[in-house]
């Protein structure tokens, strides 16, 4: 694809396509990605019918049933740059060579009396033309006709027609000397130089753009280390190493049975085995076969092939390719670790949990590679002017060169007068008004620039996502980055974001009302409680049982779970039912919870923490006070965004004493605390501050928060959090810091603006260039645009516009 007209021509071919929804088609990196119908479309048949349009396309991944040793071997993205950026450098020398001879033929017109016998002859200068159209020019002129004739024209479309008249122009003038035409055979040789030396340039400032993002694909090692089982295994390692041997000359299969893996997983539990497990050699298999369950042995310098878990050893390993930290983070048995990141110092045995599209990296790359094809709201009005553009340069064409020759010469005479100020190279003009409005249209097809609209958005858009997938950072979209820039409101959830999502138990205070039970201890209180948390993973929950762990006590057996989201939970603890949650639940079960409260509970309620009341049978047992302290960045978190303009609140379905105490020491105002909001009326409450105008963020962690992150406007997540809510964010902070927060907002609005800018240098240049090349200025001022002259500005609009691009990196967030 060379301009922003072929992406349009590319869309249109697949959704076309029987079965194709919709297609988002990316000019930078070349990627299509195509939202079908279930198992109507055959991506090999869609390529291929690409491929016969004119647009060379393979899917992305080999087909399911197709074994590697029988696909055919294709070239990866990188290599495929790297093959074409040699072969460009090579046509833009030839170029520079033939642009070298034609000035050399024309140095008598600067320096008077210096002349070149045979470089000057007019021959020699139809030889030079001939091979720029021939040799560096060939692909400009074949792509361009091969596009005329699939009713798709493109960028090299209009270069090749303008180089193709000016040249048959010339021939016309040099084979019927009777016309009295002047011969202008530098005029293709520098414009097509002009536009190959652009084009180069550009290319080395797409790959500058795309190399971060090629750099973590580059992250996903090749093979793994596959260990078996250590000493005290029922095969023996000579045996072991024998099946290993059988597997390898299997053309390409491995059959080993799902029960060894068992035994090495189980045996790896052993602390001797353990060791012994980290002194296995190993092979080294393909880790497009590693396995979930199987167990893999990773060397100090190695990246580790997939996501798993430590079972054996001890590093350090290097996770700033995920989070953007550069401080080395201690990995032991019981640690989750990710494909890609590098151990540092020690050997590690890890069992692996996911593989291929699974893994963390993997999933970034196509969180990424989506983000750079889901295109901004802003550039739809690019996208309708580039699928028109070529046929709207060929109409202003076809208008100029009709106006000069009916019409604009004999209004003005004086422009058929030789000058000599013209812009960027002196062009003579003819007595003939056909020569003239020859040369002005083809200034017109040369200067006219597609490629830059094409590329303002997508240069900009992999510049911010790579700059943000390196600080931890995904952002997954232009449509999120163009909602951020109207962004007036920042909503922060509580518990794990504000929080540190890591509570702990403070009172265990048992009631005058247990005594029709008999009296209850604090530790028979938190005892019952922990047994009915236990049916739970909630944070309130995991302090309750930590709590009783670490006071170790007994724990009794519970059944017959119940639990209502963020209200509270039920359990048969000992044959007795035990409710716990907070007072408004327990009073919806018949649980009198009494009015006014003890004077205890009120000095937990003023001192900001959060009750868990407890019932059995039916009557009120005891209450437990839980604390969750802040982030140690939330309040500069908050402070920040307060400077930035925007209006931070707090929603929680904490109780409002708790909520007003967090909110008091992040100086978040009471007004901006919404307090007791259950689960599924959080997305309704920003749904009512949308209603009322406001342009809303949600920053959240938890399950609960999936619904709300989906109605905000934007919905930014911390990774730390639950599948569901990184699933519906659009902004996922893979730190889990909620500073970050702060710099994804100010990344989002940096690239937003490198967007806008290039959109209106896009259009800035072609609103002014073509009317420029229409002759304009030539009645007025006695300027016109040679076409050498125009094909230098139109690559330097593209160029332009990459660089700007690659200046977001220089920003300071």
């Amino acid at each position: 694809m060379k301009c922003a007209g072929c992406v349009s021509a590319v869309e249109r071919q697949l959704t076309g396509y029987s079965g194709v929804i919709d297609a988002q088609v990316n000019l930078l990196t070349e990627v299509a990605v195509v939202d079908c119908q279930a198992n109507t479309v055959d991506p090999v048949a869609l390529a291929k019918q690409l491929t016969a349009k004119g647009f060379p396309a393979q899917p992305r991944s080999s087909v399911a049933g197709t074994s590697p040793s029988t696909a055919q071997p294709t070239l990866t993205p990188a290599q495929r740059h790297e093959q074409e950026a040699r072969e460009q450098v090579r046509r833009l020398v030839i170029a520079s060579i033939l642009i070298f001879f034609s000035i050399l033929g024309h140095i008598g017109h600067w320096i008077d009396g210096l002349t070149l016998p045979v470089l000057s002859n007019i021959w020699f200068h139809w030889g030079l033309a001939t091979v720029t159209l021939l040799v560096p020019g060939r692909p400009i002129l074949v792509d361009g006709w091969r596009s005329f004739w699939q009713q798709s024209p493109n960028m090299n479309s209009l270069v090749g027609l303008g180089a193709f008249a000016a040249y048959a122009a010339s021939c016309v003038a040099l084979f019927f000397p009777q016309l009295g035409w002047e011969c202008f055979f530098d005029e293709p040789v520098m414009m097509l130089g002009f536009i190959l030396l652009g084009r180069t340039l550009e290319q080395g400032a797409r790959r500058r753009a795309s190399a971060s993002f090629e750099s973590l694909l580059a992250l996903q090692p090749q093979v793994a280390r596959l260990i078996g089982n250590s000493a005290g295994a029922t095969p023996s390692s000579g045996e072991r190493k024998k099946g290993w041997e059988n597997e390898s000359a299997d053309a390409g299969t491995r059959g080993r049975g799902d029960a060894e893996n068992g035994n090495i997983t189980q045996n790896l539990a052993h602390s001797t085995q353990a060791k012994e497990a980290t002194e296995q050699a190993g092979i080294e298999i393909p880790v497009e076969q590693v396995r979930v369950g199987e167990c893999l042995r990773v060397l100090p310098g190695e990246k580790v092939p997939v996501d798993g878990e430590v079972v054996a050893g001890k590093s350090l390993v290097d996770e700033s390719m995920l989070t953007g930290e550069p401080l080395p983070v201690s990995k032991q048995a019981g640690d989750k670790v990710t494909g890609g990141t590098l151990n540092q110092s020690g050997v590690i045995v890890l069992k692996v949990t996911r593989t291929g599209s699974e893994t963390t990296l993997a999933q970034i790359v196509a969180l990424i590679e989506s983000a750079q094809t889901r295109k901004a709201p802003i550039q739809q009005l690019a996208d309708t002017v580039a699928g028109y553009f070529s046929y709207g340069v060929l109409a202003i064409a076809s208008v100029t060169f009709l106006f000069w020759y009916l019409v604009g010469t004999k209004i003005w005479p004086e422009v058929l007068s030789p000058m000599a100020g013209e812009l960027a190279h002196s062009m003579p003009m003819s007595t003939s008004s056909l020569l003239l409005s020859i040369k002005l249209a083809i200034a017109v097809l040369v200067i006219a620039c597609p490629c830059a609209l094409g590329l303002a958005t997508p240069t900009a858009i992999l510049v911010g996502t790579s700059l943000g997938a390196e600080r931890g950072l995904l952002i997954k979209g232009g449509d999120i980055l163009e909602q951020i820039h109207k962004l007036d409101t920042v909503i922060f959830d509580k518990t794990g974001t504000l929080t540190t999502g890591k509570p702990t138990v403070t009172d265990c205070l048992p009631l005058a009302a247990s005594s029709q039970m008999g009296d209850l201890t604090s530790h028979q209180l938190l005892q019952l409680a922990a047994a009915a948390e236990s049916g739970t993973s909630h944070p309130l929950a995991l302090a309750i049982c930590n709590q009783a762990q670490q006071q170790q006590l007994p724990k009794l057996t519970a059944q017959d779970f119940y639990t209502e989201a963020g209200l509270g939970i039920s359990a048969l603890v000992e044959n007795r039912r035990v409710l716990l949650g907070n007072a408004e639940w327990l009073s919806q079960q018949g649980v009198m919870i009494g009015d006014p409260v003890p004077d205890q509970v009120q000095h937990l309620v003023d001192a900001g923490k959060t009750l868990v009341y407890l019932a059995v049978d039916g009557v009120l047992a005891g209450v437990i006070a839980v604390t969750d302290v802040p982030r140690t960045e939330a309040k500069e978190t908050v402070k920040i965004l307060k400077n930035m303009g925007f209006r931070v609140m707090l929603l929680t379905g904490d109780q409002p004493n708790a909520a007003a105490a967090i909110a008091q020491n992040l100086l978040i105002a009471p007004k901006d605390v919404i307090a007791g909001v259950r689960p599924n009326d959080k997305a309704a409450t920003i749904t009512q501050l949308q209603n009322q105008g406001f342009r809303v963020a949600m920053v959240g962690d938890g399950i609960n928060d999936g619904p709300a992150l989906a109605q905000a406007d934007v919905g930014i997540s911390l990774n730390g959090g639950t599948d569901v809510a990184v699933e519906t964010a659009g902004i996922i902070l893979m730190r889990n810091c909620v500073s970050d927060v702060v710099e994804s907002i100010q990344l989002s609005k940096a690239t937003f603006q490198k967007i806008r800018q290039n959109l209106f240098w896009a259009f800035s240049y072609n609103a002014l260039a073509i009317p420029a090349a229409c002759g304009i200025l030539l009645p007025g001022f006695g300027i016109a645009l040679s076409p050498s002259a125009a094909g230098a500005l139109m690559a330097f609009s593209s160029v332009s516009v990459v660089t700007n691009s690659l200046l977001l990196r220089r920003s300071k967030l």
